[in-house]
């Protein structure tokens, strides 16, 4: 089933101000390892990103590398008889595969039921498949918003294999913008307002600069669950 996403355009950057502090982190054993504090979060204003806080969200270490290990065990074969494709039908994505796993071996369900506790409310209907997104290490998510049709108020995806940056403007507003630091292994979760009225993208390699900082793009894959609109 394809995720019908609304391409719109990109926007410019303002000058950023630093969020919540959080762990820093490290490239150390092919992941993020904690070095230091440092904001996962900034933001076009302070306001913003204590508004926002509690929507637009990073858990780093989500997982272990073990466990990193059995959701690419299970979702490569499938992955590696596809092609990258570089023209999206929407335009919202470029240098992409993607699937659906709607069953996994136990250690993988275990990893998949924890995102779902930790992202969406007790009793919550949740959209059974899992979406799979393999980005190329030239590939890139154009700003969109996941359409209201088929995706709820909640969107919460792992990140494996690569740090990356996420950036989200306002829809109606692009001086407003927060940009998340998605390390290896971490969980990010867009509720609400985050969601609905603010686009979001995965920057390029080019473009991925955090805080001042690079943060170099390898090929990514993301594991994101959704709950059903209503």
């Amino acid at each position: 089933m394809k995720l019908f996403l609304a391409a719109l355009r990109r926007t410019h950057k303002a000058a950023a101000h630093i969020g919540q502090p959080r762990r820093r982190s490290s490239r150390a054993a092919g992941g993020l390892v904690p070095l230091r504090e440092e904001a996962l979060v900034v933001g076009s204003s302070r306001e913003l990103v204590r508004r926002l806080g509690s929507q637009a969200e990073v858990r780093t270490g989500f997982i272990t590398e073990e466990e990193e290990g059995a959701l690419l065990r299970e979702l490569e074969p499938g992955l590696k008889k596809k092609r990258y494709e570089f023209d999206h039908w929407d335009d919202a994505i470029h240098g992409y595969r993607e699937t659906e796993r709607v069953r996994w071996g136990s250690a993988c369900e275990e990893v998949v039921s924890r995102v779902r506790c930790t992202a969406f409310p007790e009793g919550s209907q949740l959209l059974g498949p899992v979406h799979i997104l393999d980005l190329d290490k030239t590939g890139y998510i154009k700003p969109h918003i996941d359409s209201v049709k088929f995706c709820g108020s909640t969107i919460a995806g792992l990140s494996l294999l690569s740090d990356s940056i996420m950036r989200l403007v306002k829809e109606d507003s692009t001086d407003e913008w927060m940009d998340l630091l998605l390390p290896r292994r971490s969980l990010y979760i867009l509720r609400d307002q985050a969601r609905y009225d603010f686009t979001h993208q995965i920057l390029k390699d080019e473009e991925s600069v955090f805080n001042g900082r690079k943060v170099p793009r390898l090929r990514r894959i993301s594991v994101i669950c959704r709950n059903l609109p209503g």
